[in-house]
């Protein structure tokens, strides 16, 4: 049978913090206060919950001493302080005159503050349920001396960490580390959500994308919870797109282009007839997104591309791979890891000429952020980060992501990146970092458009891509081969694990290569190539590949200093001369312990390899 303290337990953790001392103050539970007198006297003063007590009613109390699940205070906010009650059902969550503390949680929540805050800011917290994804949850300011309390209305049904909550009240925006757990069940709701109102695969992300952006407008997040029709809240938030757009340097016709795609929601029939407040109304959307996406995605720490992981979960809900819309996210430890091989930092200027829903600009723009002053990191923002996209709604999801992210130019390109114009424009940036993964399978293959992102690099610029195991194999794409040879140096490639993408439904075997742009290749001189199969992640239900075993980082560590130290190590890594029409791939040049192989290991090979001939229709 369920019982309170599983109620405690998922506050503590959804809270990211431990009873007694934690990095941002300190939480006591059960009231259990006694090094801190002014805590203790007031909650002397208030004893035990009464059976019934009105809000206002300030002569009850005395009796014993009261228990609150937590009282969370702050080091850097020693004046505020956060009182959390908890009951394990929903049903006592909160009474109607809010005047029964003993049984409701909203009530025993105030009760204490009313007390609590004749020394304090008190943030009084509420929580009802014992499971996570059913939770009750609200959350009120009562601020020192004050005889009115008000309520945190972004704080409901759901619980941040306790500084978001600081950021609450003073009007900030809540920050919040990326959970990949969450996202998805997100993800998986609105899918569900959205079906339901016959919103086309097309129309979610431009959907998504345009509440994501109207929320960094200010003006929209203070004004959208007072608006009471459809028709005022779709117009307010059209406006609020329309003004974050043009501050972003957004050329005007793809502004107009933008806005008249969000307003293929407003004549959904579906979503206008469900009243604001509502599950599934258009308030609803607007509401999750800021509590739940939009938190993770101002998190400046955060390298992982909320918004992407976001949208493709909602193709994966859908049935396909993504492939149809697009969009196929390259695994974020490995755009971590290409963007450390391209030594990406402050002084970077950064380019994907393909760049999707802006991963590899997501990734790189948090490295840069890494060691830079105020003015280093505006300067980021403006004039270091661009991207090419030529499918209308991944744009505006880029768009989107880098707007949300702090970029306030939002150098993001529509169009072909093998128009000639728009070569040029990019060139001109005197850009010295490519990173691409490009899509499979087009008209172009994969090394013409690694060639094209070279092309717009300066001369000794990095270019580190992901592409099929097939562009290393000297048996194709030679024209292409050769010409990349002629111009650009191949530094590396390294063979990566063979089901790298499994999370995205995705099973072609890649390698990732590292170029030195507008420098003709030298093939008297070595290429280093790593045989990097063993990532450490594995296979887990809904989640796809993870670092379960907390491998990663020690293995990218080696990966990392091999290359840069250019060692050759056994089963790892060698360095060979190759030329254009040589294998470039570590398997061809390593030696081979042919004792250790077995039965298994050639039938995997060969199933393998098969399963690439079928692929590649030869």
């Amino acid at each position: 049978m369920p019982i309170e303290q599983y109620t405690e337990s998922i506050v503590l953790q959804e809270m990211k913090c431990v009873l007694g001392e934690n990095e941002f103050g300190f939480c006591f539970p059960q009231g259990d206060v006694e090094q801190v007198d002014k805590l203790e006297k007031a909650l002397k003063k208030a004893g035990g919950k009464p059976a019934v007590c009105a809000p206002d009613d300030y002569s009850q109390g005395g009796n014993g001493k009261a228990k609150p699940e937590y009282i969370i205070t702050f080091n850097k906010k020693p004046t505020t302080i956060i009182v959390v009650e908890c009951k394990k059902s929903v049903s006592k969550h909160i009474s109607e005159k809010l005047d029964r503390p003993k049984d409701y949680a909203v009530d025993g929540a105030l009760y204490y503050a009313k007390f609590l805050k004749e020394d304090y800011n008190v943030i009084a917290l509420a929580v009802s349920g014992t499971k996570k994804d059913a939770i009750k949850a609200n959350a009120y300011y009562w601020q020192k001396g004050h005889e009115e309390y008000t309520e945190l209305k972004k704080a409901s049904d759901i619980i941040y960490e306790p500084e978001n909550y600081l950021r609450l009240v003073s009007g900030e925006a809540v920050k919040k580390a990326v959970s990949i757990e969450e996202i998805q069940e997100l993800a998986l709701e609105m899918h569900d959500a959205l079906r339901e109102l016959a919103v086309t695969e097309r129309e979610k992300p431009v959907f998504i994308a345009g509440i994501l952006i109207a929320l960094n407008d200010k003006d929209f997040i203070a004004e959208y919870p007072n608006l009471i029709s459809f028709n005022s809240l779709l117009n307010r938030l059209q406006d609020a797109i329309n003004n974050v757009l043009k501050e972003s340097d957004i050329r005007k016709e793809k502004i107009e282009d933008i806005k008249n795609r969000f307003k293929i929601i407003g004549r959904n029939t579906g979503i206008k007839n469900i009243k604001l407040g509502h599950y599934n109304s258009l308030s609803w959307y607007i509401e999750e997104l800021e509590k739940k996406i939009k938190p993770m995605m101002d998190f400046a720490d955060n390298t992982i591309d909320a918004l992407g992981i976001f949208y493709h979960e909602f193709v994966k809900y859908s049935g396909g791979d993504g492939s149809g819309l697009g969009i196929v996210l390259t695994p974020q430890h490995l755009t971590e890891f290409m963007c450390a091989l391209a030594e990406v930092n402050k002084n970077s200027k950064v380019v994907d000429i393909c760049c999707g829903s802006g991963t590899f600009l997501v990734t790189a723009m948090s490295k840069m952020f890494k060691g830079a002053s105020d003015k280093d990191i505006e300067k980021i923002r403006n004039n270091a980060l661009f991207g090419i996209e030529s499918q209308d709604e991944i744009y505006t999801l880029a768009i989107a992501n880098m707007i949300i992210r702090g970029d306030g130019k939002s150098n993001i390109f529509f169009g072909d990146c093998f128009d000639k114009a728009l070569t040029d424009e990019i060139k001109s940036k005197n850009i010295n970092v490519g990173l691409i993964n490009p899509p499979y399978a087009q008209t172009k293959s994969e090394l013409e458009f690694v060639e094209n992102m070279l092309e717009v690099l300066t001369t000794g610029g990095t270019g580190v891509v992901v592409v099929p195991m097939s562009c290393a194999i000297g048996t194709k794409f030679k024209e292409t081969r050769e010409r990349l040879f002629k111009k650009h140096t191949l530094k590396a490639v390294f063979s990566m694990p063979d089901d790298i993408f499994y999370s995205n439904n995705a099973s072609v075997n890649v390698c990732v290569m590292v170029w030195e742009a507008h420098k003709t290749h030298d093939p008297t001189k070595t290429t280093f190539f790593g045989y990097y199969k063993d990532d450490g992640f594995v296979k887990a239900k809904k989640l796809g590949r993870i670092d379960k075993f907390n491998k990663w980082k020690n293995i990218e560590e080696e990966w990392l200093r091999l290359y840069r130290e250019r060692e050759t190590k056994e089963g790892l890594s060698v360095k060979k001369s190759v030329d254009w029409d040589d294998e470039w791939l570590c398997e061809a040049y390593m030696e081979t312990d042919y004792s250790l192989l077995t039965q298994e290991d050639f039938q995997e090979t060969v199933n393998n390899y098969l399963a690439y001939l079928v692929k590649s229709r030869q």
